[in-house]
């Protein structure tokens, strides 16, 4: 009998070019990063000195960089809150098939299609909070306008602008942007569900709220997983729907570690700047890497 012999050659050439460009183009340039910001290259002149992490520990005893991890936190919040809810509901009400389903899953999928910079413009028009350019002077503008239409004009308020709150308008846009897409996860958690589960949940006896709790909610719980790192961890590198709403993304009420590190870096600080990036991966990876664990080990059993 033959024994067949495994020739590693042709498959390693095969992915060699796509290994070489990730080392070089990704990790590559990561190092790099992780070099700058040890340095004190302050200004665009070369760096003169290794000063370790003293750039991080600055950082993070700097006010305005504590202010914009509150305010990243309170936007993951608000995104992940708003999206998880709005796409439950939608799927929900879809779960079962209806005339129309298909026109109302386009509908809520659509935003998904547009870009975060086209939707931005929209939206800041739409979260703006006066117009100076009326004859009659100042009028409100976008949704404060349709506020003061709706005789609600007591809802009105400055959005963006609010120096406490005003991180939160920004989620309003990106809700309404991947609510659809956590409404197709969950749909196809529902659909994945065998129809026996829920007969045989029904002659038991359990009611319509007993069957979704013990039943299908447990079904829904990696579906629930998964949108949560998804949207988990587009929020903490969000920052084109922000540059696209705010004008200056310098604006205090907006801070967040990924305007900040743009701020920094066309100020020609560049080691803050790699300081930033670098705290904004070390995030990234702690929502994703423990996902990817839990991810692998499911698959093995």
């Amino acid at each position: 009998m033959l024994k067949r012999v495994r020739t590693w050659g042709p498959p390693l050439a095969l992915v060699a070019p796509s290994i070489l460009l990730v080392g070089v183009f990704v990790y590559g340039l990561i190092a790099q990063n992780l070099q700058i910001s040890m340095t004190n290259q302050h200004t665009a002149a070369p760096p003169t000195a290794f000063v370790g992490l003293d750039n991080y520990f600055r950082l993070f005893q700097d006010a305005d960089f504590q202010h914009s991890l509150r305010n990243l936190l309170l936007l993951t919040v608000v995104f992940l809150a708003g999206t998880l809810f709005f796409g439950f509901l939608w799927a929900w009400m879809l779960e079962r098939p209806a005339f129309g389903e298909g026109f109302f899953r386009s509908t809520f999928l659509f935003p998904m299609a547009v870009s975060f910079i086209a939707s931005g413009v929209v939206w800041r028009w739409l979260l703006s909070s006066l117009q100076t350019d009326q004859p009659g002077g100042e009028r409100a503008a976008g949704l404060n306008r349709l506020l003061d239409g709706l005789g609600l004009g007591f809802l009105q308020n400055s959005w963006w602008a609010d120096p406490n709150w005003g991180i939160a308008a920004i989620a309003v846009p990106a809700i309404w942007q991947l609510s659809g897409y956590v409404m197709a996860l969950f749909l196809a958690g529902f659909r994945g569900i065998p129809d026996e589960l829920r007969e045989a949940a029904r002659i038991d006896g359990c009611s319509e709220w007993k069957l979704y709790r013990h039943v299908i909610f447990p079904q829904l719980s990696p579906v629930m997983l998964s949108a949560v790192i998804i949207i988990g961890h587009m929020s903490l590198k969000l920052f084109d729907l922000i540059r696209a709403i705010v004008p200056d993304a310098n604006t205090y009420a907006i801070q967040v570690p990924a305007t900040m590190m743009w701020v920094k870096y066309i100020g020609g600080d560049y080691a803050d700047s790699a300081a930033i990036g670098m705290i904004m991966l070390v995030l990234v990876a702690l929502v994703v890497i423990p996902y990817l664990v839990y991810t692998s080990r499911q698959e093995k059993r």
